[in-house]
Parts: structure tokens; C-alpha cells; sequence
């Protein structure tokens, strides 16, 4: 590693993939809380919760991490990118209200899969211009960091981002390549495991059917870890004894999550025809 790097960030490899969006403003929290499906003013300030942007039809255009900053600082950490393009479409429903969107291309995060020096469930720890947040258990810890690095802070490291992204799906953690993005229900891809989602808080984009499918019981599917060869992409089949059962919404590596019945009888999985095996999720990453 460059002598320049911040102390906060020695051992802490660059995220590459993550992606930061401020929202500021005194009708920040107002805004986020009616665009995103968790309760974000109930939210403590310095503390953080999963939140999604569903479509009007219900569906999941992004899953990722909502930090309430202060009273008029709301920051979103994307791990699948595209900040770009959800600050171009948010900015479509600011209207009148006082919120400033902005990309945060001078911040970066970046991860460790060591237990947190201060921050704790979903409490932030602030030291100096880098936050802290605890995104791990006692199963397997991990801390993420937020704040300045330098440019030439060293190049990502392909290894270690694969390896925290299949922490993600071991934990139950959708991440969602383009082709996925408004394919499935926050209760499809177990949303509900991480607290991701409010029934009780009011209107927000396809609150509607979050709601009636909570309320009514109707959802039938939901996420199952598996474990197959590695290639498989998001969209694939999975199979039970040769049969269509489900389908793959996230792959890491030889890991996926796929979208399976609640209720399903016993037999072979596949994947692409290749053996796939259920892998329990672990707990403890809901805030």
C-alpha cells in the first residue's frame, strides 16, 4: 500500500464498486421518507437502517444502506453503483422541495472483515472526516469506512471484492446486476430478513403492493443461498429434478441467491444442470 493512505483506511481495501449519494437539505429527510420504503424519520440521527427505491409496480430498482448523517444529511451507500443514474431519476420528484442531490465521487468506501473499533449495530462512529459502520455479527464481522481517500490510493483489489460480496450473500444481502433491477418484490428478496422495508410508515413508491403482500400473506417466494459452480449468471433457472423452480437474482463467485418457493418439495437442485446445494444465510446483518 502508498505511504499516503490515510491511517483510517490502512488495512481497509477500496470498495470499488460502491457508490455514495448525498442528499442534503432541510426537506432531506422528508424526501428520503417518501421515496425510499424504510422509515427513515424514525431513523436516530448518526445511525443507519437497509432502505430500497421500488418502482410504482413494487418492484426493487436498488437495495442499499441509508445513513442519517444529521438533521438535514441524508447519504446513500450503493454497492452496486449507478449513482448517476438514481440521482438523474430522484431529481425527477424533487419538485419544490429543499433537497440538494449529489454524487459523492470525494468520498469512498471501503471494508475490512475485522469487528468495528466503536461503531455498533446501526449506530455510526464519526472519527475525524471517516464514518464507521458495523456490517458484520459475531458470525462474521466486518466494518465498512466512509470518507476521503486519496486518488492514487492504490488500485481495488478483485480478490477482496469478490470475497465481500459473497459475505453479502452469505448474510442474505441481495446485490443486483442491471438485468435484475426491477424484477422482484422487497419480499422476494427477503427484504424483510434485513428490516429493509416499513408497512406502517405511510406512502412511498409501491408501498401499495408491499403492503397487500404483507398484509394478505400472498408472497410465496423468497431468497435461498445456494451453492454451485462458478459462471452462473443473474436470470438462470434453477431446476428441481429437471423442473423450472426458480431463478438466480444475485451470483458471487460459486454462491447465488436465487428466488425459490417457500414451500418446496425434496429433490435435486441444478443450475445450468450443474448440482447446486442449499447454504443456510446467516443472521445478524438487519438494522
Amino acid at each position: 500500500m502508498p505511504d499516503n493512505l490515510p491511517m483510517d483506511f490502512i488495512g481497509f481495501p477500496r470498495l470499488s464498486g460502491h457508490a455514495l449519494l448525498s442528499l442534503r437539505g432541510t426537506e432531506a429527510v422528508l424526501f428520503a421518507h417518501a421515496q425510499f420504503s424504510s422509515d427513515v424519520t424514525a431513523l436516530p440521527l448518526r445511525h443507519w437502517q437497509w432502505s430500497a427505491w421500488l418502482s410504482a409496480k413494487g418492484r426493487t430498482l436498488s437495495v442499499f444502506q441509508l445513513l442519517k448523517v444529521d438533521a438535514e444529511h441524508v447519504m446513500l451507500v450503493l454497492a452496486d453503483g449507478d449513482a448517476d443514474a438514481i440521482a438523474s431519476q430522484l431529481q425527477r420528484f424533487v419538485f419544490r422541495r429543499k433537497v440538494k442531490i449529489e454524487v459523492r465521487n470525494d468520498l469512498v468506501a471501503a471494508g475490512s472483515f475485522t469487528a468495528p473499533e466503536a461503531a455498533s449495530q446501526a449506530a455510526i462512529a464519526q472519527h475525524g472526516e471517516v464514518m464507521e459502520l458495523d456490517l458484520g455479527s459475531d458470525a462474521l464481522p466486518r466494518t465498512l469506512k466512509i470518507g476521503p481517500m486519496p486518488a492514487d490510493a492504490g488500485m481495488p483489489d478483485p480478490a477482496f471484492e469478490l470475497a465481500w460480496r459473497q459475505s453479502d450473500l452469505r448474510y442474505g444481502l441481495p446485490r443486483l446486476d442491471p438485468d435484475q433491477r426491477e424484477q422482484w418484490t422487497p419480499q422476494q428478496l427477503g427484504l424483510d430478513r434485513l428490516n429493509g422495508y416499513s408497512v406502517k410508515k405511510g406512502c412511498y413508491p409501491g408501498q401499495e403492493i408491499v403492503a397487500r403482500t404483507h398484509f394478505l400473506g400472498k408472497a410465496k417466494r423468497a431468497l435461498q443461498l445456494l451453492r454451485s459452480a462458478e459462471g452462473v449468471a443473474g436470470g438462470a433457472k434453477v431446476q428441481l429434478d429437471g423442473t423450472d423452480t426458480g431463478t438466480v437474482a444475485s451470483v458471487a463467485g460459486d454462491l447465488a441467491l436465487a428466488v425459490l418457493p417457500l414451500e418446496m418439495p425434496e429433490g435435486a437442485l441444478t443450475i445450468n444442470g450443474v448440482e447446486a446445494h442449499p447454504v443456510p444465510l446467516l443472521d445478524g446483518l438487519a438494522r
